[in-house]
């Protein structure tokens, strides 16, 4: 399984239900996306790195610890959005880069339309969001992206990943540490996934679904 880390939980299992099911509305499929994000959120952040800190509470001096080293969020434009929040919830101090792709319908192949990282700054870790991993095109040019921009550690968070796209995350990328919810075994003619949950973009931002 390499760097690979399902989530095994029982609100996992539960949040997984209502994204996948069609009669599902707008707002309860975000909400469960939110929900299920911070499940892989708390797995995929057990363990960063911490320094010692000394801090004054009401009554006296408490030892405590605080991350050491700079985190950022790499939302997936555009589903990759409906996990961001979340995420700044555990990672208040995060810095959030947007790198936007869109799928091109007859390849299948991620085309790139809006690149902002900046020259330098890159952080320690970041953490690519994107609710579905289907091919693994998409997660593939984000991380070769962000590694030619200076990130010294990878970490990808999906709710729903497909068995084709996890194998050439694993082969592309040894050392990127991938955490999902659910995996599903296979892609359709259209590339996707199946069972999975239909467009997560289209689902999350009510806008009409191709087809």
């Amino acid at each position: 399984m390499g760097l690979l880390t399902k989530i095994d939980h029982p609100l996992v299992e539960h949040h997984l239900c209502t994204v996948r099911d069609k009669s599902t509305s707008c707002s309860e499929f975000r909400t469960a996306i939110e929900r299920l994000a911070v499940l892989v959120g708390v797995y995929a952040t057990a363990d960063l790195v911490t320094r010692p800190t000394t801090i004054q509470t009401p009554i006296a001096a408490a030892d405590c610890y605080k991350l050491a080293s700079p985190i950022g969020l790499v939302p997936i434009l555009r589903a990759g959005l409906g996990m961001v929040h979340p995420l700044q919830n555990l990672l208040p101090d995060a810095s959030v880069w947007h790198l936007g792709l869109y799928r091109n319908e007859e390849t299948a192949e991620p085309v790139g339309y809006y690149d902002k990282l900046p020259s330098r700054g890159a952080p320690s870790v970041a953490l690519v969001l994107d609710p579905m991993l289907a091919t693994g095109g998409s997660v593939e040019m984000v991380i070769r992206r962000l590694k030619n921009w200076g990130v010294n550690e990878i970490r990808v968070l999906s709710i729903i990943a497909a068995q084709p796209g996890i194998d050439r995350v694993e082969r592309d990328f040894p050392d990127v540490k991938l955490f999902v919810a659910a995996i599903d075994p296979e892609l359709n003619e259209q590339s996707f996934i199946v069972p999975g949950l239909g467009d997560a973009g289209d689902r999350i931002f009510d806008t009409p679904q191709q087809g």
